[in-house]
């Protein structure tokens, strides 16, 4: 008896779903339950240059549409949004495994760029200099790129996407979203919304793929800016290539989140933020704190109070009253269950152990429990490299100097969070640490959308970060005009060189 035919997540192009003919696939896993349950398309260059071919043409109308249609189109879009965010949350859990109430958490943020985006009139407004010189005017406009990429993660398979393409869209771009092949169907969920709320085929586009699109569309001269989100050798990867084939890129790279915790914070806020930040989906997050560096002597009562904390958390199928679910593959849980191995070998102590723990769930499932180490050398792999997954280090340290030189010597510049009740001490580590998104006894410190997410050294490649006024002028150039109405006393011919008078 031959196996039964899985369905195949479809790519979506002029507006509609379009199975791919290209005979590639893979498989998508329901990782709760540890079997696949659907398969994706791979496109082949043939779907890649259809796909980039409907953007383009798409383009003209949408960029010469006024703002106010187009802000009616994203207001629409939100409220739908926000109607049925219940149904992408099942989605995502689906394909993902978080628990609903994370993926809930994690459509909720995206909507935050969303609501920024329909008063995006605001922030493509010019500047108006009269009479710079006799009879001349100067002003500036911004406006759209033209087909634009984004290339989103398996861990945020909704928030990561929205963080770029509410506001590419609004500005008058037309966007193909790449999604991961291990969660695709939350953003042909996304296409079937946007049409819904109006927006003309063409404008959104989902490209399902592996790295021959990925490739496609950081070379194709039709594609003038690429946002990308992933680990950071394939974000280098993404930003080198795509900017010598003359796009705009912004690259957002891994992470190795540190948590300075003072002898003078209060340990049980310090506990149950660690336990929130470190654990949440998984561990899968790229503002997950992986270590904690305790300046002694507080290491001891802070290794037991999370320990007990972690030993009340409920692991299972996201889908029930859990606190954590499984991991996305079963190839990244034996990845990361590898790096328990490593510490340990190296000579960390395993104060809490996720590995062969009992759980809510199927037992084909892709678990791997919360682990805590302690006494982590920084020379181990298990500290030096990007875990993402539910493995929480300490790293123990002497003073706030020692702390702070500790976590300026990661190569990655994401995140980090200081836990203190000193204003002087926190103020001072603000100034001196060299990470781009920082927390004052806030332990994942993702700024609303007004502002703009990234972070410093290898977590962020190119000069533009995510969302906020930066994601405004990433996906719009300005254009300066000077302008002269002649009146009938305008001079003759001068050959000299033009003044200001």
């Amino acid at each position: 008896m031959s196996a039964p035919t899985l369905p195949v997540v479809p790519h979506w192009i002029d507006g509609a779903e379009v199975p791919s003919a290209s005979g590639r696939t893979a498989p998508v896993y329901d990782p709760a339950l540890g079997i696949a349950t659907k398969e994706v398309g791979l496109a082949d260059a043939a779907e890649l240059e259809r796909a980039i071919a409907s953007a383009n043409a798409a383009f003209p109308a949408w960029r010469d549409l006024s703002l106010a249609k187009r802000q009616s189109v994203l207001f629409a879009f939100r409220e739908l949004l926000n109607a049925r965010k219940g149904e992408l949350a099942e989605i995502i859990t689906e394909e993902h495994g978080k628990v609903l109430s994370d993926a809930l958490g994690e459509i909720t943020r995206g909507q935050e760029v969303v609501e920024f985006a329909t008063g995006l009139a605001h922030h493509l407004k010019g500047e108006y200099s009269e009479q710079v010189s006799t009879g001349i005017d100067v002003y500036s406009a911004r406006q759209p790129l033209g087909a634009v990429a984004i290339i989103s993660p398996f861990n945020f398979p909704a928030m990561v996407p929205a963080w770029f393409f509410p506001i590419a869209i609004a500005a008058g771009n037309t966007v193909i979203l790449k999604p991961s092949e291990k969660d695709p169907s939350a953003a042909i969920w996304l296409a079937k919304l946007w049409r819904e709320a109006g927006l003309p085929d063409g404008v959104f586009t989902v490209l399902q793929g592996d790295r021959e699109a990925v490739d496609g569309l950081l070379t194709s001269p039709d594609v003038r800016a690429i946002s990308f989100v992933g680990s950071t050798p394939v974000a280098r990867h993404v930003y080198e290539t795509g900017t010598a084939h003359g796009k705009r890129v912004q690259a957002l790279g891994g992470a190795k989140n540190h948590m300075l915790v003072l002898p003078d914070a209060d340990l049980d806020l310090v506990a149950d933020s660690a336990v929130n930040a470190g654990f949440g989906s998984a561990g899968e997050r790229c503002m997950a704190i992986s270590v904690i560096v305790a300046v002694e002597p507080v290491a001891d009562a802070l290794v037991a109070k999370i320990s007990d904390r972690m030993r009340g958390l409920r692991v299972g199928d996201g889908r029930r009253s859990c606190d954590m679910g499984p991991l996305v593959t079963e190839q990244h849980r034996d990845r990361v269950a590898g790096y328990i191995d490593i510490a340990e070998r190296d000579g960390a102590t395993i104060a809490v152990d996720g590995r062969g723990i009992q759980v809510d769930g199927d037992p084909r499932g892709f678990w791997l429990g919360p682990t805590l180490l302690d006494n982590v050398p920084t020379t181990s792999r298990a500290y030096t490299e990007e875990i993402f997954g539910p493995v929480l280090s300490i790293v123990r340290v002497p003073s706030y100097d020692a702390g702070v030189a500790v976590i300026n010597a990661v190569p990655f510049g994401n995140g980090t969070a200081i836990f203190t009740n000193d204003g002087g001490a926190a103020r001072r580590f603000q100034n001196e640490i060299q990470v781009g998104m920082i927390g004052v006894n806030v332990p994942i410190p993702v700024p609303t959308a007004t502002f703009s997410f990234g972070g410093w050294k290898d977590s962020l490649f190119g000069d533009s970060r995510a969302h906020g006024a930066e994601g405004v002028r990433f996906f719009t150039q300005e254009k300066v005009i000077t302008s002269r109405w002649l009146d009938p006393s305008h001079g003759g011919i001068n050959l000299g060189f033009p003044e200001n008078d």
